[in-house]
């Protein structure tokens, strides 16, 4: 259905050497937030200075130690931010500033007039170089952008004379380079590098960035490795990287970039940038960090995070983002929502074993979140999210069965309105189904005697095995008040045979449970109840109350009412 022919891939490279398969990543990189600069250029509305004030020191915040500012000669909101920051000291004493020019004479000296009084600034050179570049956009050949990126280098050397007070590292990026011939790309960065003279004390930054994704992150970290073997002064040259998202790839790229021996990553906070935007350095960090490696960034406060880039680029997070989305410690199937549960469960009992829980690669907590928003509920939810709601929010430890049974009750709700419920929403169902009922049957009260199995009147204490329970009730029906009695090995048994003798009701118990809902001498207690009828239907009863023979008899109740 396409015309595939007006395409064609970018060449394989010729690469037996590669070694980058068997590397991993075993530290974090030096990383450069663009979010300033790359990111700022790509919003429908450009941050003024409150914004890019507020996002700068955020960035500070969390860790990153350069932070490209701007383009101070391409707009003047740019170099008064650059102003902005050095004249009213806002650079911590460990964080590099960094800005942008192209390789012009007049754009060069205005970017060296706004870094006057700095202490320290990385000054990024970059001219393109691919061919397609060349041939549309500057109509020459090999030699002219090579000439244009030693000038450019030489018109930065000139340009660090006029502010000796300000410690200038060189960045050079060959633009395009993804889609540049590796010799030329090489050739042209060896040209800088050997006008510069970077040394081990003295390093320089050759960024080899992804302008255009233009194909398979293999084939960029094979180009990384490449030209990792092919570059002048090669301990005195740190290998950036800076990738584009273009085929949806830019955080795997910049992975095996870095197991290719890149050791800087240029990117934005949660991707933003030009077209389908750049790296994004948190997926990045925290992919690091479920790994066990310290991504040297402070990402435990991912919702902050959220909230200033929101405000500051006046763009969404989307709910399915890595990591930092809404819901991404959400899960709507029932099976996953019952492995969560059961890992967590079973996490509790040893909380510094390693994380394993099933389908949870990151303890939320871990980055600010919480528990209580991963299991949510619509149609698609099992028993396992909801016996995790009930249990976790409101500290019922429903029985396997019942948690079946009120997730029926659940789905035929929310299949009828095709919406997920709220928690609160879940436990006012339940609390309503099984516990606050105006059914049919209802307790009004009850006495019960315990007395000597050889006897009939002695009361002793309900401790010794020889004794029985003798329980009388009224029971309210919808026409009267009935009194019953019967008698039985304790409460409970007494009154299924009160309620066999003086109602008629020929039940059995299949199932009994109880536990305290939380601690202390007022703490309620919750009895679950699973009754057989004489037509061999079941039935499931919830009771509550501070008294547990009390909620053992309201769980009858509640299980004949649903009968």
């Amino acid at each position: 259905m396409f015309n595939v022919s007006k395409y064609k891939p970018l060449p394989v490279i010729s690469f037996t050497e590669r070694t980058w398969p068997n590397k991993t990543i075993t530290k974090a990189p030096i990383w450069c937030s663009v979010d300033l600069r790359d990111g700022n250029q790509a919003l429908i509305e450009p941050m003024g200075q409150e914004r890019k004030l507020r996002f700068f020191e955020t960035l500070v915040r969390i860790g990153f130690k350069e932070i490209e500012v701007g383009f101070p000669s391409a707009s003047q909101t740019d170099f008064d931010f650059v102003r902005l920051l050095i004249e009213q000291e806002r650079i911590p004493k460990d964080v590099t500033i960094q800005v942008l020019t192209q390789a012009r004479k007049h754009l060069i000296d205005r970017t060296f007039e706004s870094l006057k009084g700095a202490p320290r600034a990385v000054v990024h050179l970059y001219n393109s170089t691919s061919p397609a570049q060349r041939k549309f956009v500057f109509n020459k050949g090999r030699k002219d952008i090579l000439d244009i990126a030693i000038g450019g280098t030489r018109m930065v050397q000139q340009g660090a004379q006029t502010i000796p007070d300000t410690e200038i590292i060189l960045e050079y990026s060959p633009e395009s380079f993804s889609a540049t011939e590796l010799d030329f790309a090489a050739e042209v960065s060896n040209a800088v590098i050997d006008i510069w003279q970077p040394t081990a004390e003295r390093k320089m930054i050759l960024n080899l960035p992804a302008t255009v994704e233009s194909a398979s992150p293999n084939v960029y970290a094979d180009q990384i490795e490449w030209m990792n073997g092919h570059i002048n002064k090669r301990d005195a040259v740190i290998v950036s990287v800076h990738t584009h998202n273009d085929r949806g790839c830019a955080v795997a790229a910049a992975e095996l970039a870095m197991m290719a021996g890149a050791k800087r990553v240029e990117g934005t906070l949660f991707g933003n940038g030009e077209r389908t935007g750049n790296a994004d350095i948190v997926t990045i960090a925290m992919n690091m960090y479920v790994q066990g490696i310290d991504p040297k960034l402070d990402l435990s406060d991912m919702s902050s995070l959220v909230e200033v880039f929101e405000n500051c680029n006046l763009m969404s997070v989307p709910p399915r983002h890595p990591y930092a989305g809404e819901l991404v410690f959400t899960a709507f199937s029932g099976s996953h929502q019952d492995a969560i549960r059961k890992g967590i469960n079973a996490r509790s009992k040893d909380p510094n074993e390693v994380w394993q829980v099933p389908y949870l690669p990151l303890d939320p907590a871990d980055i600010g979140r919480q528990y209580e928003p991963i299991i949510r509920i619509n149609s698609q939810s099992g028993k396992g999210g909801i016996g995790f709601v009930l249990e976790h929010n409101y500290g019922y430890r429903v029985p396997k069965g019942l948690a079946i049974a009120f997730s029926q009750v659940v789905q035929n709700i929310t299949d009828q309105t095709g919406k997920e419920l709220e928690l609160s929403a879940i436990f006012e169902l339940f609390d309503r189904e099984y516990i606050q009922q105006n059914g049919k049957w209802s307790l009004i009260s009850y006495t019960v005697e315990h007395i000597m199995s050889n006897s009939n009147s002695s009361k002793i204490s309900a401790n010794e095995s020889d004794t029985l329970c003798h329980i009388k009730a009224e029971i309210s029906t919808i026409d009267n008040i009935v009194k019953i009695n019967g008698t039985g090995t304790g409460p409970l048994d007494a009154f299924m045979h009160a309620l066999h003798h003086g109602l008629d009701q020929k039940v059995g118990i299949v199932d009994y449970s109880e536990h305290a809902l939380g601690d202390g001498a007022d703490a309620e207690a919750v009895a679950y109840v699973e009754l057989s009828f004489a037509d061999k239907q079941k039935q499931f009863g919830v009771g509550r109350d501070r008294d547990i023979v009390n909620a053992s008899l309201q769980a009858v109740v509640s299980a004949l009412n649903r009968y």
